[in-house]
């Protein structure tokens, strides 16, 4: 399917469900999604998470998606999203049905968060993040469960569940997270946003997504994701977490050389490059093919087990956005 820049039509079945989705059980087409921010362009670590995810869904027969996570307006740049679609089809990226904006979403996370409300698992909070001394979302101590400490605007937070959450990722095997440790995330923001850890949940429920393959950074959300759907009685996905690019020292992949935009010019070459940082194993003939030719050996000779227990893939000092080593 070509780039689709107009809105996704009005969900059939439900604002925030679609059909057949309050059972909790799964569809029977397999459905992978690629979920973007539009809040710079796409570089190398996109690329390694895209390339990551459209080969799972390929591989194993299942339709992939393509929606833009565009609820952060402050931090939306004008233009970006387009020109992401226009990259992703350039690289040889096909998704199939129609890209979905978060943006026109705003009603079904509203019925959620009202779900959440009248199930008794959210409460306001005040809190700010000098409060809490961390920008980092786990660990919340629950200094508002009991009522916000200040006046003034609220953020909403979900009242995690007692115990554990434990699953299979499909890259970095079992997995267990304790909640009380993860603490209570915020669903809505003080602004009245709806914060990426409730909206992920009600658009795969609503894309009917099966299988999520993501970047690492996020294994840590996933059980917030899972408890949301387990309250919210919504089917729970697979989850594959894929290693992680670093910048050649280890460090996390600032912004330099390597995150410059994805060059189209050289496409099959940043590809061939992405798969060596999956693991797998391209012929170096492969460097020279076609962009169809290197899509076509990597979907068949996809191999996940090669990423077993991998988190993260240190980057060639050489390699850049626009400029890949071989």
């Amino acid at each position: 399917m070509t780039s689709e820049t107009s809105r996704t039509p009005p969900p059939q079945g439900g604002v925030f469900r679609s059909d057949g989705g309050s059972s909790g059980n799964f569809p029977s087409t397999p459905t992978a999604r690629f979920a973007p921010s539009p809040t710079g362009p796409l570089h190398l670590g996109s690329l390694l998470a895209a390339v990551g995810s459209y080969l799972d869904a390929r591989a194993t027969g299942a339709r992939w998606l393509v929606r833009v996570e565009d609820l952060d307006t402050p931090r939306v740049v004008p233009g970006c999203a387009d020109e992401m679609l226009r990259t992703l089809e350039a690289f040889g990226f096909e998704w199939d049905s129609d890209v979905l904006y978060q943006s026109t979403r705003r009603a079904a996370y509203r019925e959620a968060l009202a779900e959440l409300a009248t199930a008794g698992r959210t409460f306001p909070c005040s809190c700010s993040r000098k409060d809490l001394a961390t920008d980092d979302e786990a660990g919340y101590p629950g200094t508002c469960r009991a009522g916000p400490t200040r006046t003034g605007p609220t953020a909403t937070r979900f009242r995690v569940s007692d115990g554990a959450i434990h699953f299979d990722d499909l890259f970095q095997g079992p997995q267990v997270f304790d909640l009380a440790t993860c603490g209570d995330v915020v669903v809505e923001r003080r602004d009245g946003v709806a914060s990426y850890q409730l909206a992920v949940v009600v658009d795969d429920a609503y894309q009917q997504v099966t299988r999520v393959v993501r970047g690492a950074d996020l294994l840590s959300s996933t059980p917030w994701q899972i408890d949301l759907q387990r309250v919210l009685s919504l089917p729970q996905p697979s989850y594959g977490h894929l290693p992680l690019l670093l910048e050649p020292d280890g460090a996390k992949l600032a912004k330099s050389r390597r995150s410059l935009p994805l060059d189209p010019s050289v496409a099959p070459r940043a590809l061939f490059s992405t798969l060596t940082h999956l693991s797998q194993t391209p012929p170096p003939e492969l460097a020279h093919s076609s962009i169809k030719e290197v899509w076509k050996w990597a979907i068949r000779h996809w191999n996940p087990r090669a990423l077993a227990g991998k988190g993260n893939v240190q980057c060639p000092p050489e390699a850049t956005g626009s400029r890949i080593a071989l």
